[in-house]
C-alpha cells in the first residue's frame, strides 16, 4: 500500500514540476524578447467605423458607469456604433433604456439590443450583435470595465498589418487594495497578463483574447467562424481558432484599461470554475486541430500548454490528501534514497516564484511588497484545487453548464455595498465549502504530524494546504452566514 501511495504522489508531484518548471522557458523568452516592440503604423484606421459591444446580464450597479465610460472615448460619433447587448432580466432593463435614450438624444449612434432569450449566453449576445454590426472594427467591454479615452486611438494603429486580427490591452485593477482577496487576485492576473501575454506574443506564440478590453477586425471574426457558445470560454476559443487561420494577434503590455475584481470568495469561486472548464473544454475542442495544423512544433507545443494547464487542479488536490499519509510513511520505513530524490520538486516552486517575481517587476515600482504575498497566494491556489478540480471533471467527461456571471458592486472602499449586493444574495453557495473545511482539518493532522516528527523541510507545504482549504472555505460559509441573515432582514 505504501509503494502505491508514493507512486501516485510521486507522478502527481511529476506533472505539477512539468507545469510549473514551464515559468522557467516563459522567463527565457522574457528576457530574450524584452526589448521587441510591435508596429503601430495604421493612422489611415482612425477614419475606420467602430461598432463597440458592451454584452450586459443583470447588472444594475455598473451599467450607467460602463456606457458613460464608453461614451467618453475620444473619436468620431460619425464613425462610432454603440452596441448595448442587454439579455437582462431585472432592472438593469430600465436602467440600460433610459442611459440610452440620454446619450442618443446627445448625438450617439447607440443602439439597446434585446433578446427572446440568453441562448448562447455571452456568445450568443455577441454574435447577435455582429448581424446588424456596421464596423470594420469590433470593440468588446465587460461590464465591470472603464476604457481609457484613448483605447480606440492607441489600439486601432496597430491594424496597419492587414494580417492583424485582434489586439488586447492589459487589464488593470480598479479596487486591488481593497481587501486582501483582491491583491491575491491582482498578483495571479499579472502573472498572466505580464508574462504570459506578452512572451507569447512577441515569441510569435497563440495568445488568447481575454473577452474584453480588446478590438478585433470583424473580418477576422467572420472569417474563423464567428463566436461559438460550445464551451464556456467563447473568448479562448475563437482567439485559437483565428490563429489557426493565419490571422495575427497584438498584446498592448504598456496599455491597461481598468476594471473591478471580484470582492467576495463565492463570486471568485464562480468566476475560477468557469474559466477552469472552459478552458478544458476548448482543449478538446481544439488540441486536434493544432496538431494537424501547418504550424511551428514550438507553436503547437506551447498551444498545449496554453490549453491544458489547469490540468494540475486535480494533482495538486490529489498531492494535498497524500501529503499526510506521506508524512508517516517517511518515518516508518526504508525510504530514505526516495524522499531525496523528492527534493528536486522544489524547483516547481521556484520557478512558480520566479515566473510572478518578474511579473510584478515589470509593472510595478513597489513590487517588492507585491511579491511578499506569493506564499498566501500558494495557499489560495491549494484551497480552490477542489472548487477547479470539479471543473475539470465536468469539462473533461463534457457535462454543460450555465455561464454563470461573476456579480459586479461598482465598490472600492465601501465594504458595505458587498453585502447589500442583490446579485450577491441570490448567488448559490457552493456545499465544496464544507469538503474543503474537512480537507483543512484533514491537513491540520500533517502540520502537527510534521512538527511531532520535526520534518521542516514538509511543514511550509503542509502549512499551506491546511490555510488554503481553511480559508477559502471559512470565507465561503461566513458569506452565505451573512446571506442569510441578509435575507432573513428583508423579509425574501
Amino acid at each position: 500500500m505504501n509503494e502505491i501511495i508514493l507512486f501516485v504522489y510521486i507522478f502527481s508531484l511529476f506533472v505539477l514540476l512539468v507545469f510549473s518548471s514551464h515559468g522557467f522557458i516563459m522567463i527565457y523568452y522574457h528576457n530574450k524578447f524584452e526589448k521587441k516592440e510591435h508596429d503601430k503604423t495604421g493612422q489611415n484606421e482612425f477614419n475606420s467605423t467602430v461598432t463597440i459591444q458592451l454584452p450586459l446580464y443583470n447588472e444594475m450597479y455598473v451599467a450607467e458607469r460602463l456606457i458613460d465610460s464608453v461614451c467618453e472615448i475620444d473619436y468620431n460619433k460619425a464613425k462610432l456604433e454603440i452596441q448595448v447587448l442587454d439579455d437582462s432580466t431585472d432592472e438593469t432593463v430600465d436602467i440600460v433604456r433610459k442611459k440610452v435614450e440620454e446619450k442618443f438624444n446627445l448625438g450617439f449612434n447607440i443602439l439597446h439590443i434585446r433578446r427572446q432569450n440568453r441562448e448562447g449566453f455571452k456568445a450568443g449576445a455577441l454574435k447577435e450583435g455582429l448581424k446588424t454590426a456596421t464596423g470594420d472594427y469590433i470593440a468588446i467591454f465587460d461590464a465591470d470595465f472603464l476604457p481609457k479615452k484613448d483605447f480606440l486611438k492607441s489600439t486601432l494603429q496597430y491594424f496597419a498589418d492587414d494580417n492583424v486580427g485582434m489586439v488586447q490591452t492589459r487589464w488593470e485593477h480598479l479596487n486591488e487594495d481593497f481587501s486582501l482577496l483582491t491583491k491575491i487576485q491582482a498578483l495571479a492576473l499579472n502573472g498572466h497578463f505580464v508574462i504570459e501575454q506578452t512572451v507569447r506574443n512577441k515569441a510569435g506564440f497563440f495568445i488568447n483574447f481575454n473577452g474584453t478590453g480588446g478590438v478585433w477586425k470583424k473580418s477576422c471574426i467572420e472569417d474563423a467562424g464567428n463566436w461559438h457558445a460550445d464551451t464556456l470560454t467563447e473568448d479562448l476559443d475563437l482567439s485559437f481558432r483565428a490563429q489557426l487561420k493565419g490571422w495575427k494577434f497584438i498584446f498592448l503590455r504598456d496599455f491597461t484599461t481598468p476594471a473591478e475584481l471580484p470582492l467576495e470568495i463565492n463570486a471568485l469561486k464562480a468566476q475560477q470554475f468557469r474559466w477552469t472548464k472552459g478552458a478544458i473544454e476548448t482543449a478538446k475542442k481544439l488540441l486536434p486541430m493544432v496538431w494537424k495544423a501547418n504550424i511551428d512544433l514550438k507553436v503547437k507545443l506551447q498551444s498545449t500548454f496554453h490549453l491544458t494547464n489547469n490540468i494540475v487542479f486535480p494533482f495538486i488536490l490529489l498531492a494535498g490528501i497524500l501529503n499526510v499519509p506521506l508524512i508517516f510513511i517517511k518515518n516508518s520505513g526504508p525510504y530514505d534514497n526516495f524522499f531525496n530524490f523528492m527534493s528536486i520538486f522544489v524547483l516547481a516552486f521556484i520557478s512558480s516564484f520566479l515566473f510572478y517575481l518578474y511579473a510584478q517587476k515589470d509593472v510595478y515600482i513597489d513590487w517588492r511588497k507585491k511579491i511578499v504575498l506569493f506564499p498566501i497566494f500558494m495557499a489560495g491556489s491549494m484551497g480552490f484545487a477542489l472548487n477547479n478540480t470539479r471543473a475539470v471533471i465536468e469539462g473533461l467527461i463534457s457535462r454543460k453548464s450555465e455561464f454563470v456571471r461573476t456579480p459586479k458592486f461598482n465598490v472600492v472602499e465601501n465594504e458595505k455595498a458587498i453585502v447589500s449586493n442583490t446579485y450577491l444574495q441570490k448567488m448559490k453557495i457552493d456545499n465544496s465549502a464544507i469538503i474543503e473545511l474537512i480537507l483543512a482539518l484533514y491537513c491540520s493532522i500533517g502540520v502537527i504530524a510534521s512538527i511531532y516528527f520535526w520534518e521542516i523541510a514538509a511543514l511550509p507545504f503542509h502549512l499551506m494546504f491546511f490555510f488554503g482549504f481553511g480559508i477559502v472555505s471559512v470565507m465561503s460559509i461566513r458569506q452565505g452566514i451573512i446571506k442569510k441573515n441578509k435575507v432573513k432582514a428583508t423579509g425574501n
